[in-house]
């Protein structure tokens, strides 16, 4: 069962611990505090629907130019869009979709690790700390118990030809899931007339 919301008498507020308190008994700060805060989340609410519609109309308008512009060529653009940079005419501005995957390992990462600590058992007896401890480090877990799929990934460019490593890497390769993705939009503005560009932010903690 629901609980119905408790109606408030006139002249009294609620309080962060839910009584009510009388207007007369509530200092000025108090009062002008909570204006001031009212005040600001309500123009935070606007500025936020304000950048989540401009995030859907950029994107909807950026997959409409690039079916446009393949259409050019005969060509259409199937599946998931991936990351494309659009430039402004005079260079001077920079509008950048990005997307962002997240990966993650299935079971046949254990099957890799095997196959690595077997080659390492027999290598470390020749004498490759160094690579014992680039493997221990790339499986580590990180603070949130995960492992660092950069680091695992990593291995697989390391120039070694021994069959179990290859399969190791085959089975890496074969576990990496990508588990979902987040798209991006970035806005850049060349500095003077260098080829750097400093970014438009549209984050908070960036402007």
């Amino acid at each position: 069962m629901t609980a119905q919301p408790q109606t408030i008498p006139a002249g009294y507020r609620r309080d962060a611990q839910g009584r009510l308190v009388h207007e007369e008994q509530i200092k000025p700060v108090d009062k002008l505090r909570d204006e001031l805060v009212l005040a600001l989340v309500e123009r935070a609410r606007t500025t936020h629907e304000a950048l989540v519609q401009y995030k859907a109309a950029a994107f909807g308008e950026i997959e409409a130019f690039l079916d446009l512009s393949a259409a050019e060529y005969g060509a259409k653009i199937g599946g998931k869009k991936g990351n494309v940079s659009l430039l402004s005419f005079d260079g001077r501005y920079k509008i950048q979709r990005a997307v962002q995957e997240s990966i993650a390992f299935d079971e046949r990462l254990q099957a890799a690790r095997a196959l690595i600590d077997e080659c390492l058992r027999e290598w470390t007896e020749g004498a490759r700390p160094e690579l014992a401890t680039l493997v221990n480090d790339a499986f580590r877990v990180d603070t949130k118990g995960e492992i660092r799929t950069a680091r695992v990934l990593a291995l697989r460019r390391l120039d070694i030809t021994d069959e179990r490593w290859l399969r190791a890497m085959d089975a890496i390769g074969d576990a990496c899931q990508v588990v979902g993705s987040k798209s991006y939009i970035r806005v850049y503005e060349r500095i003077g007339d260098s080829d750097q560009y400093r970014p438009i932010s549209l984050d908070i903690a960036g402007v």
